[in-house]
């Protein structure tokens, strides 16, 4: 029976070494395989860390081991990962607003609204600009430079506007009031060298209030603007009426020139005439004085009218003037030319003869 017995399988046994040994193996894999993820993660991390771009209008302040370095020069740069810190910041003017949101234009009556010298509420809305001048002051000198330049804004457009009246504020003054505030801001800012400086500080928006005062306002600005208009079309007609009243005044001092010169020469044309005459009246007093005489009968007795009344019935009877008279040629040599009756010209002339005899 033994030689039909049948024989028992071999059971081969794994060699529990040899499979450990292959786990091990995967594992090992897995391990370099996250190594070497691991390392290609930092590598590119160095060299994102290592390598930046510098754009036209930027500052970039590099920090090395508490030293820090201004790097202006647009372009690709380097910088030692791990040991340098860099920063960038931007050389275009930057802004900010007090009293209004930039982006929403949303009123913040707590910021605007504030009081004049004149005892006056109103709400001024303030735009200002500024760079930066000096990134390391910028970003190491304050912790935080953006609030420190607004608090000393709204601080010295307070004191500013305190300082105005109401009217001054909200139509003449705003020219004043912006470049004080912008002086003010500038120099405090100089003072605290915090690498920030202002551009631009102008005052968007002032009004009262109320509707009320905004009206009584409005109708203080018309008035205004109406005076300034009557005070221009004044001065237009005064430099329409001087120059004619001083053409005029010239005028007449010339003309007046003129008549001076006219009556002084009438005068000593009288004068001349009357030292020739004396002269004459010196030399044959009694032809002078029948001569005057004739000479001045002349120019009386055509202008004059001779009447005849009776009286007693106030008849009166107008005569023709002398010089229409006709005289006899028979009687021209006895007679003058003042004498149309035809009287001898000897008892005319007694009155001067008469004269003649008294001297």
């Amino acid at each position: 029976m033994s030689m039909f017995r049948r024989k028992k399988p071999d059971i081969v046994e794994e060699d529990p070494g040899k499979g450990g040994g292959r786990q091990q193996f995967t594992a090992r894999r897995i391990s370099r395989i996250i190594g070497i993820v691991i390392l290609a993660l930092f590598l590119v991390i160095t060299a994102f860390n290592s390598i930046y771009v510098l754009q036209e209008d930027e500052y970039a302040v590099v920090r090395t081991f508490g030293s820090t370095q201004v790097v202006e020069q647009p372009g690709i740069k380097f910088k030692i990962p791990y040991l340098q810190e860099m920063r960038k910041v931007t050389k275009a003017a930057k802004q900010f607003s007090i009293g209004y949101d930039l982006n929403s234009d949303a009123s913040y009556d707590n910021e605007s609204f504030m009081i004049t010298k004149d005892f006056n509420f109103v709400n001024v809305d303030f735009y200002f600009e500024y760079q930066i001048t000096d990134p390391v002051k910028y970003f190491y000198a304050s912790e935080n430079p953006e609030e420190v330049i607004r608090n000393l804004a709204q601080s010295y457009i307070r004191d500013t506007v305190g300082s105005h009246s109401v009217d001054d504020v909200l139509t003449t003054g705003k020219y004043e009031i912006q470049t004080t505030v912008k002086t003010l801001l500038q120099e405090r800012l100089a003072k605290e060298d915090i690498g920030l400086t202002v551009t631009n500080a102008v005052i968007q928006d002032a009004e009262v209030p109320t509707d009320e005062v905004k009206q009584a306002f409005k109708n203080v600005e018309d008035a205004k603007q109406g005076m300034e208009t009557a005070i221009n079309n004044a001065n237009a007609d005064a430099n329409t009426r001087i120059p004619k009243a001083k053409a005029d005044a010239d005028k007449i001092i010339k003309d007046s020139q003129a008549q001076k010169e006219a009556l002084i020469a009438q005068a000593e044309g009288q004068t001349a005439r009357f030292n020739s005459l004396y002269t004459e009246y010196i030399n044959y007093p009694l032809i002078t004085k029948q001569r005057m005489f004739y000479e001045t009968m002349e120019e009386v007795l055509p202008r004059m009218k001779i009447y005849i009344t009776d009286g007693s019935t106030q008849t009166l009877l107008p005569l023709d003037d002398f010089s229409s008279v006709t005289v006899n040629p028979s009687t021209q040599g006895n007679t003058s030319a003042g004498n149309p009756a035809g009287t001898p010209a000897a008892d005319n002339t007694s009155a001067p003869e008469g004269g003649t005899d008294n001297e």
